[in-house]
């Protein structure tokens, strides 16, 4: 495992308020030497989702910062045969599901608050993605621009079942819908998986308030002809979304892959792989 991956990466994290909020309920944070970012998008009562979302990248970015530390993302967990990081990043999102679900159980001001979430965690050539509710993560490889994440929504389950086709989605009425979040109950379901990286890859991470605002398509042209320059291209993003009315928080996370990062493996290791 290499020591740091801010060699690797490159790292861009925005967050705005936008245009009709009076307070941004969005929060961001990136750790470019563990190759880790994390967004989250807080819903809840007055000043309630602001500290949902705070809680959720806080908490669970502590958490990762320190099980990494001790322990390689990479290691193969002996109970489940998956990485390190599959089992911890579980974990950890469902310690920080009961913290957020506690807050709001015990403090009236904080009742119904709950957070999405979208994180990436980036080790040994591969991306670990988690994500609960509607932020989204993008993946821009060459000419293709695709959603890695499938939102956890109504509108979704609406589009998925054949009632809405998807070019009229856009209007539909329940297009903040989630079906899961973090914090709203006492146990949530974390969807993760498992993607190759490549160097050139750039990953775009965002709250529902830059992809409502912003066509896919204006998000991949933006971001195709800003990939030199990742701190335009989040500029360029977020001042895309106000200029379409901002009617929402919005967030970018934009990370771009330099180089190779496979991860460091003793002898042994190495062995085992050699004759597999």
């Amino acid at each position: 495992m290499v020591s740091t991956l801010s060699s690797a990466l490159e790292i861009v994290a925005r967050t705005d308020p936008g245009m009709v909020r009076r307070h941004n309920e969005d929060a961001v944070f990136a750790n470019p030497n563990q190759g880790f970012v994390i967004l989250a998008d807080g819903m809840g009562g007055y000043n309630a989702g602001e500290v949902a979302s705070g809680m959720a990248t806080m908490l669970l970015s502590t958490e990762l910062e320190t099980a990494f530390s001790a322990k390689p993302p990479h290691a193969i967990d002996s109970e489940t045969g998956k990485t390190f990081a599959h089992r911890c990043i579980l974990d950890k999102v469902a310690l920080t599901n009961s913290a957020i679900h506690n807050a709001a159980e015990s403090q009236p001001q904080y009742a119904g608050m709950g957070t999405t979430l979208v994180a990436a965690l980036f080790y040994d050539n591969q991306v670990t993605v988690a994500h609960i509710g509607d932020s989204r993560l993008y993946r821009l490889r060459g000419e293709e621009f695709s959603a890695i994440t499938r939102d956890h929504s109504l509108l979704q389950e609406q589009i998925d079942s054949g009632m809405i086709l998807a070019e009229d989605a856009k209007y539909s009425q329940n297009k903040n819908l989630v079906t899961r979040a973090l914090g709203v109950d006492p146990e949530v379901e974390t969807e993760i998986h498992d993607y190759a990286v490549q160097p050139g890859d750039i990953y775009l991470l965002c709250s529902d308030g830059l992809n409502d605002m912003v066509e896919d398509e204006e998000i991949q042209i933006t971001v195709q002809m800003l990939a030199a320059n990742l701190e335009l291209a989040a500029t360029q993003l977020i001042q895309m979304a106000n200029d379409n009315g901002g009617r929402d928080n919005v967030s970018v996370i934009l990370v771009k892959v330099l180089s190779e990062f496979p991860a460091t493996r003793g002898w042994w290791s190495k062995l085992l792989a050699w004759f597999r």
